[in-house]
C-alpha cells in the first residue's frame, strides 16, 4: 500500500506535536521543520533542539524515524552543516526547496531557489558528498515558482545531484496552499526521474489519499495538514479498512492525548505563548470533530494558562494535578 510520511510543517508540526500523531499510529516516517543554514556553522544543539529525537536513536516515543531538514541556498555551507549534523546519526537528511514563506524567500531559500535548476544540482551535490552513504538523503520540492515551466528540470537537477528520493508538494510558491494539488503534475515528474517520488499536497481524507494515488501513481504519499486535522487519518489508512470514521471513539482518545500535548507545550514556551499553541491546534481539528467546535468557542478567549486549564477540564480533557 506504499509508506505514510508526516511532512515538516514550519511553525505548526514541532516535535510536541509530531510526537503526538506519530504515538497514535500509521506512519513509516516523519520530517523536522527546517534547520536553517546561513553560513554559520552550527552546534549540535541546534539540530537536538529541532529534533530531540536525535538522543532516542532517531525515533519518536511511538518508534517513529525522523529524518532532519535543512534549508539554505549555500552549497558549502548546506554541506559542511549536512555533515556536522551527520555526526549525530539521524536517520536521514532532507532539504528544503518548497518553504513558500516570504521571510525565507526573501534570502533566496526554500521555494525561490526552483527558479535555478542548476543551482538545486549544485547544492544536492554538495550536500550528497558530505552525507556519509548510509544515510538516507533526500529533498522536497515543490512545482515552481510562478508556473511549472521548470518543474521537470528541478526534478532531474536534485537526482543528478545525488538525492536519493523526492518528495513534490504539487503546488507552485505562488500557489501556496491554496487547493487544488496539481497530482498530475507529480506523475510527469515520475516519468523524468528514476528515483522514490512521494506525493504530497491536498490530502485530507482516505478518499483524497486514493485519489492521489491514482493520479500522481505515487505508492508513497506525506500527509501534511490533512494529518494535523485529523490525527488518525494515517492510521485509519494503514489498516486498509473501508469504514467510516468513528469521530466520537476518536474524539475520546484525543482527550488525552490533547491534554498531554497541553501540558507539555507549557513545559516547552513562555505562559504567554502556549495557549496560542493550543488554539492553533484545537482550531484546526474543528475540520473533523463537532466536539473541537464547542471546545475552541469556549478556548478562543482565554489568554492565561490557569484559565485554559479549567476549560480543558469542563471537556473531559484529563490534566496532571501537577502541572495544574
Amino acid at each position: 500500500m506504499g509508506k505514510l510520511l508526516l511532512a515538516p510543517m514550519e511553525g505548526l508540526a514541532d516535535y510536541l506535536l509530531r510526537d503526538v500523531l506519530t504515538k497514535v499510529g500509521g506512519y513509516d516516517g516523519a520530517v523536522t521543520e527546517f534547520v536553517r543554514v546561513s553560513g554559520s556553522l552550527l552546534p549540535h544543539r541546534t539540530y537536538r533542539r529541532i529534533s530531540p529525537e536525535i538522543d532516542n536513536g532517531g525515533r519518536t516515543s511511538g518508534g517513529t524515524p525522523v529524518v532532519v531538514q535543512l534549508l539554505g541556498s549555500d552549497p558549502t555551507a548546506l554541506a559542511e552543516n549536512a555533515e556536522r549534523l551527520c555526526e549525530l546519526s539521524p536517520p536521514g537528511v532532507d532539504l528544503n526547496f518548497g518553504c513558500p514563506a516570504k521571510t525565507v524567500n526573501s534570502h533566496g531559500g526554500g521555494a525561490m531557489l526552483l527558479a535555478d535548476p542548476e543551482c538545486l544540482y549544485r547544492i544536492a551535490g554538495a550536500v550528497r558528498r558530505a552525507v556519509p552513504r548510509h544515510i538516507p538523503f533526500t529533498a522536497k520540492m515543490r512545482l515552481g515558482v510562478e508556473d511549472t515551466s521548470l518543474a521537470l528540470d528541478c526534478a532531474r537537477a536534485l537526482e543528478a545531484g545525488g538525492a536519493e528520493g523526492l518528495v513534490v508538494h504539487a503546488r507552485t510558491k505562488r500557489d501556496g496552499y491554496r487547493p487544488p494539488a496539481h497530482w498530475e503534475w507529480i506523475a510527469r515528474i515520475r516519468d523524468v526521474v528514476k528515483l522514490p517520488v512521494v506525493a504530497n499536497g491536498e490530502v485530507w481524507s482516505e478518499d483524497d489519499w486514493r485519489r492521489c494515488r491514482s493520479v500522481s501513481g505515487a505508492d508513497d504519499v506525506m500527509l501534511g495538514r490533512g494529518a494535523v486535522s485529523d490525527p488518525f487519518l494515517a492510521r485509519r489508512i494503514a489498516a486498509g479498512a473501508e469504514v467510516p470514521a468513528d469521530r466520537d471513539a476518536e474524539w475520546g482518545e484525543l482527550l488525552h492525548l490533547i491534554g498531554d500535548f497541553w501540558e507539555r507545550v507549557q513545559l516547552k514556551v513562555e505562559p504567554r505563548h502556549a495557549p496560542g499553541r493550543l488554539k492553533q491546534w484545537i482550531n484546526m481539528l474543528r475540520r473533523n470533530f463537532p466536539a473541537a467546535e464547542l471546545l475552541y468557542q469556549d478556548l478562543r478567549a482565554q489568554p492565561e494558562c490557569r484559565a485554559i486549564d479549567q476549560v480543558l477540564r469542563r471537556h473531559g480533557v484529563p490534566l496532571l494535578q501537577a502541572a495544574a
